[in-house]
């Protein structure tokens, strides 16, 4: 009977989360849809009347280009989010060697590395492997490595490191940037948890990392995030070496 009573508890449970992130969900496609919109109508309406000058328009474009931006990763987030609720998704294993995603994330963030002159270090298992699905693990660190760019300072170093641990890997990404006070860790994956700016201003709205620990539960894996404000953060993920 008790089996059966925990049992209904974890699916209640599961079923509450589930509709706290959608519902979240809704709210911020909502929120930054009329925000941004709201943004190009006043601006139009402005220059129409000409009670907004071309030199104070274009002085208003770069931050309007910031919130198309964070806008637009919204969108984006929540598509690749949505591929996995909907239709005949599954989860795709194929043999993953670290090193390559290591290259992977280096690549895809040569432009901004250099411009924030941030180092890029692998260390740890450098024969490190798993079998997953890469869209999803790719999409995972590709978030967790955009925040510590993000966060990171001029100068200041990033590293994925891999550690075998049996049949298990934890790939970690660490930065030595403004980190995250512990009063908002615990909070860290809800929809009340602050955004903040990154160090060069960069805007996000939070969803990132509510998202990836969905993807981690598809991957039947464990994320572990420690933090001390101006000191960096880690984010751990623990991961079944095989999944079928």
């Amino acid at each position: 009977m008790n089996d059966l009573i925990n049992e209904l508890q974890l699916k209640i449970e599961k079923l509450e989360n589930e509709i706290n992130f959608k519902n979240g969900l809704i709210s911020i496609l909502s929120h930054d849809s009329k925000e941004l919109f709201g943004t190009f109508l006043w601006l139009t309406e402005e220059l129409e009347q000409k009670t907004l000058s071309e030199e104070d328009f274009f002085k208003l474009l770069p931050q309007v280009k910031r919130d198309t931006q964070k806008n637009l990763q919204t969108i984006q987030d929540s598509v690749a989010w949505l591929k996995t609720q909907y239709g005949e998704f599954q989860i795709k294993p194929v043999k993953i060697i670290v090193m390559d995603l290591f290259h992977y994330l280096e690549e895809k963030y040569a432009a901004k590395l250099k411009e924030k002159n941030i180092n890029f270090y692998y260390k740890g298992d450098h024969n490190a492997s798993l079998t997953s699905d890469r869209l999803l693990l790719e999409y995972v660190l590709d978030k967790i490595f955009n925040n510590a760019v993000k966060y990171s300072f001029d100068g200041q170093d990033v590293y994925l490191q891999a550690i075998t641990e049996g049949d298990q890997v934890v790939l970690s990404v660490i930065d030595s940037g403004t980190g995250i006070h512990e009063k908002y860790l615990p909070t860290i994956y809800n929809y009340d948890n602050p955004v903040f700016l990154g160090t060069a201003g960069e805007k996000g709205v939070g969803l990132s990392l509510k998202i990836v620990k969905n993807f981690i539960s598809l991957l039947y894996g464990n994320i572990q995030i420690i933090s001390a404000e101006n000191k960096g953060t880690t984010v751990s993920l623990f991961l079944h070496k095989f999944i079928e």
